[in-house]
């Protein structure tokens, strides 16, 4: 930001920064646009009259959400015609405010909620927001809002997945897991597969990826398969095990020069659910992890 902006307009803002982002991803799932959204919010921050603001974190957080919900009208309609599944944009949880509640299956269970019910459950539920405050910021009554959160825990409570924990056991696998798939050794992804995983692909018509999920160990095993046919059985010549959303995680520089990122999610030890993300603009600002 330039040196020149008063200090008294840039305090209150980089400190509630981390939690804008926060909100403003979970409202989004993608950073790229979360991060075009804050700085929207910076833009119009300058522009109020201090005096008028009571509390400079509630406003700012009412600014992102508005915005949110503005953004959220037209990336409806273009998901609509989204070619193949749409994922998230995978990130890195390094602040406080990110670390809890932004798994994949979290983020993809608040696309089936409309606008106003994902920012109703996410402030009330997840941010810990009063309904009089969710009100306000909703710019509808507190019954309305009760309604609004309501609606969204019926699709929220019977989805929470458990993020991954930091095991050592879970990373072995997801390293076993990744090696198996990329050579085309169908008897080890087939111990480290549930029956019923799914697997989740996303390439935004800019990268060869599957248009609908592939359910069932054996279907995911035979895609492995040809695809482990396509590459010489080799594994990428760039590769590194990370963590994004909370969840065990592959970055591969794929032979037709795609950075991709595939999130594991387990259960009962094995892999129960894959995201694979191809979409180079979902994963572009992922690149300085495989430095």
């Amino acid at each position: 930001m330039p040196q020149d902006i008063d200090a008294s307009l840039v305090d209150p803002y980089l400190k509630a920064r981390p939690r804008l982002f926060a909100v403003a991803y979970r409202m989004v799932g993608s950073a790229s646009d979360a991060e075009d959204i804050l700085q929207d919010c910076f833009l119009r921050w300058q522009q109020v009259q201090r005096r008028d603001v009571r509390d400079a974190a509630a406003f700012l957080q009412r600014v992102v959400v508005r915005l949110c919900l503005d953004f959220q009208k037209s990336a409806r309609v273009q998901r609509e015609t989204y070619p193949g599944e749409w994922l998230p944009e995978p990130i890195v949880l390094d602040t406080p405010p990110l670390a809890q509640d932004v798994s994949y299956a979290m983020l993809r269970m608040l696309e089936r909620l409309t606008p106003p019910e994902r920012a109703a459950y996410l402030l009330h539920d997840i941010f810990e927001n009063g309904y009089g405050e969710l009100a306000e910021t909703l710019e509808r009554s507190e019954a309305s809002c009760r309604q609004l959160v309501a609606r969204a825990r019926q699709h929220v409570q019977h989805d929470r997945t458990r993020t991954a924990s930091n095991s050592a056991a879970e990373e072995a696998i997801t390293l076993a897991f990744f090696k198996a798939a990329k050579t085309g050794d169908t008897k080890t992804l087939s111990e480290l597969l549930t029956r019923e995983a799914r697997l989740y692909s996303d390439g935004g018509g800019k990268a060869a990826a599957a248009i609908n999920p592939i359910s069932g160990a054996e279907r995911i095993c035979r895609l492995f398969e040809g695809l482990a046919r396509k590459s010489n059985h080799t594994l990428p010549d760039r590769w590194k095990l990370c963590r994004l959303n909370g969840l065990p995680a592959v970055l591969s520089q794929e032979p037709d020069g795609i950075l991709q990122a595939t999130l594991l999610v387990f259960q009962d030890g094995v892999v129960h659910r894959l995201y694979v993300v191809r979409n180079p603009d979902k994963t572009a600002h992922l690149s300085d992890l495989m430095q």
